[in-house]
């Protein structure tokens, strides 16, 4: 597997979650009951938090708005995975403070030179592309 940015992440999600894709990572704590979602972002003070939509559904939205609104998260990076894209529901998700959105279609239909797991890795490693980026300039 490749490298990490993030030291531990969390994966809210059914349990029929892909499993292959998070194989390599032990680093991904994986909760199954919503309600559990700040005590264990308390608990374990993930750097980044993977929600599945279909899973979490219209809680989301009061969940991100939550997070982004508390200082003790400043620094957690937010992303969503959902089966299928829809404009309205993205656009507002990233004006409240989404980071990324992975789409199904993205990791069952790789592009060149690219697999489902190396699309899942690129969320671990934008910040360091954006960081190389910006000591290069």
């Amino acid at each position: 597997m490749s490298r990490t940015r993030f030291k531990k992440a969390l994966l809210v999600a059914p349990n029929d979650f892909p499993g292959q894709l998070l194989s390599g990572y032990e680093c991904v704590k994986h909760i199954t009951n919503a309600n559990n979602i700040f005590p264990s972002l308390y608990e374990l003070n993930p750097n980044l938090v993977i929600f599945d939509y279909d899973f979490i559904g219209k809680d989301l939205e009061k969940i991100i708005r939550r997070i982004k609104l508390n200082k003790f998260y400043s620094k957690l990076k937010v992303c969503c995975y959902k089966n299928v894209p829809n404009e309205e529901t993205d656009s507002l998700l990233i004006a409240i403070g989404l980071d990324q959105l992975i789409y199904k279609e993205d990791l069952l239909n790789p592009q060149k030179d690219k697999t489902p797991l190396n699309n899942l890795s690129n969320i671990f490693e934008t910040p360091f592309l954006k960081w190389v980026t910006n000591v290069s300039n």
